[in-house]
């Protein structure tokens, strides 16, 4: 079989849909067909490129390396021979976002779904000064970040939704006494130095704060931080210090992230806009774009969909 467009298409649009009965119905094929194809596809590739569950499918770390090439081939394919219209300069959408992860793969997506938008992305960490952009039109819609039990505060005109709440893990050096624990009890790490964010208005450091003393102690040492993850992990490789991280992080060498046992902290990702400076049909490509980034990020941390099997699984018991 040679690989055409349309299987990428199919590729896509299964990962974007978590299912191939819905990637089926958004491509006006039969459920049967559009399975028949993906097996065809794998069999070209050599192996899975979903992991199959009750729940629908996730790209497996292969999969979700070749859907992310697919993407880039459809764009530039699409791309073939379209020249802007001069007399219709392309509008350009505002996007203010916290740190996360899913931000790449969300503005690209919203690059391929809106082709006829300009993206400009500013990096803003504190959710708190999100919400000021978005509430003086310095800002059109945002990724931002806020707590269970204190949602993001803003006006009338600006709204949100919920992308993804996820739990808060650990990351520790790799020769840490609890580097064999699947694990991690939050009070066990009471005598540790931690590396912890600045306050971004939306909850943070409080929350942490909080959870330390639900467990029994104060942290003794705290570095305060705001950098690059690589030099984060460097730093705690090196054994300064342990830190609290997003779930979907990539350890590099040195470095292993565990889960916290009962999980006391919870982060949510919220999209927020100024209803009057984007429409409907802006709002949900961005919010569909966004999750379908967060699932990639998902089908590449081993350690989530770990917690996640033992978590549901003991839930469900």
């Amino acid at each position: 079989m040679e690989l055409e467009l349309r299987h990428l298409r199919v590729l896509c649009a299964i990962a974007d849909a978590g299912s191939v009965g819905r990637a089926a119905a958004q491509l006006g094929y039969s459920q049967p067909a559009v399975s028949t194809q993906l097996r065809r596809i794998e069999r070209h590739f050599g192996e899975p490129l979903f992991e199959r569950g009750t729940s629908g499918v996730r790209p497996t770390r292969y999969g979700a390396e070749v859907v992310a090439q697919a993407r880039d081939v459809l764009v530039r394919a699409d791309a073939i021979g379209h020249r802007p219209a001069a007399e219709r300069p392309r509008r350009t959408l505002r996007v203010a976002a916290t740190n996360s992860p899913m931000l790449s793969g969300t503005v690209s997506r919203v690059r391929a779904r809106l082709p006829e938008l300009s993206l400009a992305v500013n990096s803003v960490y504190a959710s708190s000064r999100i919400v000021e952009l978005l509430e003086d039109g310095t800002a059109d819609i945002a990724i931002a970040a806020d707590y269970p039990g204190m949602e993001l505060r803003h006006s009338g005109a600006v709204r949100h939704r919920g992308i993804v709440t996820e739990p808060t893990f650990v990351a520790l050096p790799a020769r840490h006494r609890l580097r064999q624990r699947a694990q991690v009890q939050l009070a066990d790490l009471a005598e540790d130095a931690w590396f912890v964010t600045p306050d971004d208005g939306a909850g943070w450091p409080g929350v942490f704060y909080d959870a330390c003393a639900a467990a029994g102690f104060t942290p003794v040492t705290v570095h305060e931080f705001l950098g690059d993850q690589t030099q984060l992990q460097s730093m705690i490789a090196d054994g300064l210090g342990v830190s609290l991280v997003q779930p979907t992080l990539r350890p590099m060498p040195q470095v292993v992230v565990k889960p916290l046992s009962g999980s006391p902290l919870w982060c949510r990702y919220v999209l927020a806009w100024r209803p009057g400076a984007v429409g409907d049909d802006v709002v949900e490509a961005v919010f569909e774009s966004a999750t379908a980034a967060y699932r990639d990020l998902v089908a590449q941390a081993p350690h989530l969909r770990t917690w996640a099997s033992r978590t549901w699984n003991a839930a469900g018991a």
